[in-house]
């Protein structure tokens, strides 16, 4: 019976860490101060999500292009 509390404290902590991997939801103005725009429920081809803007509507970011700099061709 001792071992009842350790069992609850682990699947509490369990939860609480599955629980951060989801996306914070957010309002389309916290979308457009993060860089993103909104889409209806999936991001176009090549952007990334970065967060949820309701229930059905992504934040979507392109990640930004990496160039070469000194290199003249």
């Amino acid at each position: 019976m001792q071992i009842l509390p350790l069992l609850l404290a682990v699947l509490l902590l369990m939860f609480q860490a599955a629980a951060g991997l989801s996306f914070p939801r957010g309002s389309p103005q916290d979308c457009e101060r993060r860089g993103g725009f909104c889409s209806h429920r999936s991001c176009p081809p090549g952007i990334g999500r970065i967060g949820l803007c309701s229930k059905e509507d992504f934040c979507c970011r392109s990640s930004p292009v990496k160039t070469c700099s000194g290199h003249q061709p």
